[in-house]
């Protein structure tokens, strides 16, 4: 499983963002899993004290350009979040594979940190296990957050 070995930043991050603006970027598609993994990031904000706004997107593809625009407009650092469950076509690997390289493109080309919360899983019951949920094994949401506002100094300008 992805959890072992996975750093715990809670107390390392508690009030450490005090003062910045960490945008949200969030999927539309599977209402279920998308609620969970927003509410972990939302949660991770709020103990590290950082201001937070959420914006929907469309679809896991569109998260690169909602995540560069947002980091233009001042965002300290960014949560991308979505969700993508393979199905029988190739879009489940056009779609990953772009919306990862965008999310990576945006970070590296802006400096702005940006958590990756992009589930690309085989089915429903690994989304809903890494989703934040209350039967669920992971908080994916949440480790994008900490992640991104870790970063923060690394990458800040005005760290």
């Amino acid at each position: 499983m992805s959890m072992d070995g996975a750093p715990d930043l809670t107390l390392a991050l508690a009030g450490k963002a005090e003062g910045r603006r960490v945008v949200i970027v969030a999927s539309s598609w599977h209402e279920t899993v998308m609620n969970g993994l927003i509410q972990g990031a939302v949660n991770a904000c709020n103990e590290a004290g950082a201001e937070h706004i959420l914006v929907r997107v469309p679809g896991s593809f569109e998260l690169p350009l909602a995540a560069l625009s947002y980091a233009h407009r001042g965002a300290d650092a960014i949560v991308a979040l979505g969700v993508v469950i393979r199905g029988g076509t190739p879009h489940f690997d056009y779609v990953c594979e772009a919306a990862a390289n965008g999310i990576m493109q945006a970070q590296l080309s802006t400096r702005v940190p940006i958590g990756f919360g992009l589930l690309t899983c085989d089915n429903e019951e690994q989304a809903l296990d890494r989703a934040g949920l209350e039967n669920s094994s992971e908080d994916k949401g949440y480790e994008a957050a900490q992640a991104a506002i870790a970063m923060i100094k690394v990458a800040s300008r005005r760290a």
